[in-house]
């Protein structure tokens, strides 16, 4: 299955949501979850961070997740695998996502883009299209210093609300990473308003997520 169907009381929804470290999927698609979360009426969530080694990290990923998807539904999976270290740690991380499909049957993934130029975020791009060969699988973008942001197929528009609440959900749910210069308000705000600017969203606000394979049924 490599299309996303529509909302029905009687199936969930299985989503898959892989991230290499504790704020990834906040930072990345933590937006169209959220409508995800309004829109579906039985929604299934994996949700896993593979990189969560440093205890504090690893509270910080728990507590975030149930924050943001509070309700039933939802799993958090935890890796214990060092920071910047998977690429060396590979046949261990491999085996992870082995052990992850005999858990879930998802419907939809969402994973880091091909193209990041962070190793840890290369390689579950990497071994989620190794692991799930015929899904729908959207691969969102992070921010960062080595400037290796791309250009999005598929766009999530987000109203005001929904932006303001992501933002302020970051910021107050990672007080580890605030020392970063670049973990501000403005800087997760403007590659909203870049994406919305791209597809036109009413608000002036999306998520952006690149897609290789897509099967469209009308």
């Amino acid at each position: 299955m490599i299309g996303l169907r529509g909302p029905s009381p009687d199936t969930p929804l299985q989503v898959l949501a892989l991230g290499a470290h504790s704020d990834d999927l906040e930072i990345g698609c933590g937006g169209t979850l959220m409508r995800l979360r309004e829109t579906y009426e039985a929604l299934r969530v994996h949700w896993v961070v593979v990189g969560c080694e440093d205890e504090a990290r690893a509270r910080e990923a728990e507590a975030s997740a149930r924050a943001l998807l509070a309700g039933d539904g939802l799993e958090v999976v935890l890796g214990r695998f060092p920071d910047s270290f998977f690429p060396y740690r590979g046949e261990d991380v491999k085996r992870f996502f082995e052990e992850l499909k005999g858990q879930v049957r998802p419907d939809l993934i969402f994973t880091h883009y091909r193209d990041d130029l962070h190793q840890d975020h290369r390689l579950v791009c990497e071994l989620t299209w190794n692991t799930w060969r015929d899904h729908l699988i959207l691969e969102y973008e992070i921010p960062k210093y080595d400037g290796d942001l791309g250009r999005p197929n598929v766009f999530v528009h987000l109203d005001d609300a929904t932006v303001d609440r992501k933002v302020a959900h970051v910021l107050e749910h990672f007080p580890s990473q605030t020392v970063r210069r670049w973990f501000t308000d403005d800087l997760f705000r403007s590659l909203l308003r870049i994406r919305g600017m791209e597809s036109n969203a009413p608000s002036g606000f999306a998520e952006g997520f690149y897609v290789r394979k897509l099967v469209f049924e009308p």
